[in-house]
């Protein structure tokens, strides 16, 4: 059985020993208007996050997105590391690509 008045940023309500009156300054108020936007919009972040992570995990299980499927390019020539070696290990690099 409270009645709040916003213009004089008051709360009366009945009390045992009579009218109880609960009184706030407009500082107090902006601030918590603040701090509801932003509390509404972190709630908006999340549930956008929330969705966009569940759109990326039906895409993960994508059929054609399956590990192993990478297919080099069709221009691709073997370089050994060091040449002098003949167990060193060899890097794929563009066939396209100048000499130097």
């Amino acid at each position: 059985m409270a009645v709040p008045n916003y213009t004089y940023l008051k709360l009366k309500m009945l009390g045992p020993n009579g009218v109880i009156t609960v009184e706030s300054t407009y500082e107090h108020a902006y601030d918590c208007d603040v701090e509801c936007i932003e509390y509404a919009e972190a709630l908006v972040e999340a549930e956008t996050l929330i969705v966009n992570l569940d759109r990326l995990g039906s895409e993960a299980l994508d059929s054609k997105r399956r590990a192993g499927t990478f297919e080099p390019m069709e221009a691709v020539k073997l370089i050994l590391v060091d040449p002098t070696r003949s167990n060193d290990r060899a890097r794929r690099i563009s066939a396209t690509l100048d000499s130097k």
